[in-house]
């Protein structure tokens, strides 16, 4: 193939990358609140699985004469795991990357797209390819990732005792998603439909064939 009908074939999947400049807003579709919220509760989650994990005692209280017993928690009950957790929760919104080729809020996952695993693999092959920003910006969070970590802080202090109060009382009986983001942030039905939209599971691969003695190899 020509390298000017590869240029051709390549101008819609550019266009539909790089769009017009992001300061004019043109071209780009920040995350709405029901995208920001699930992302959120499912980062919050993620991360207190993580802390949940330990099973260390703590000891909480003050006492000047140390006479008085100090009260004992379980961590992964405690305070102290929930304001760990929420530390810095936001930040891992950054580790998302927009997915173009998608139209529904799956468009917002993490690892490469496959727009952008197309373009790598076509540099690697030595092909110029011109998106209006330099190559070592490719990687970067697009600016519709570095808003919703935006979305993400305003959310946290804005419903900051809604999650306390889920993560004292409520996180046996149901889900971050359904306390903070249906039974809050979303109050109309119409507005939590991307809750229910998940990224299709992996094709499951094919068992292969054991070859049977006697069977011929095909040249």
């Amino acid at each position: 193939m020509h390298l000017e009908s590869l240029v051709i074939l390549l101008l819609p999947l550019l266009q539909l990358i790089a769009g017009d400049s992001p300061e004019e807003e043109q071209g780009v579709r920040y995350a709405n609140r029901c995208e920001a919220c699930k992302i959120l509760a499912a980062e919050l989650e993620g991360r207190l699985g993580e802390t949940g994990k330990s099973h260390d005692v703590i000891e909480t209280g003050y006492s000047v004469d140390d006479v008085r017993p100090k009260k004992r928690t379980e961590y992964r009950r405690s305070e102290l795991r929930l304001l760990e957790s929420l530390e810095n929760v936001c930040e891992r919104v950054l580790e998302y990357n927009l997915h173009k080729e998608r139209t529904d809020s799956t468009r917002f996952a993490k690892g490469m797209s496959q727009t952008f695993q197309t373009l790598h693999g076509l540099v690697d092959k030595g092909v110029k390819v011109d998106l209006g920003i330099p190559y070592e910006l490719w990687d970067k969070p697009p600016v519709e990732v570095t808003q919703m970590k935006t979305q993400c802080e305003n959310m946290l202090e804005e419903y900051e005792d809604t999650i306390s109060d889920w993560y004292f009382k409520l996180q046996d009986k149901k889900s971050l998603q359904k306390h903070l983001c249906e039974d809050h942030v979303l109050r109309l039905k119409a507005e939590r439909e991307c809750l229910k939209e998940q990224l299709p599971p992996p094709p499951a691969k094919k068992p292969k064939k054991d070859k049977l003695k006697g069977d011929k190899e095909e040249l």
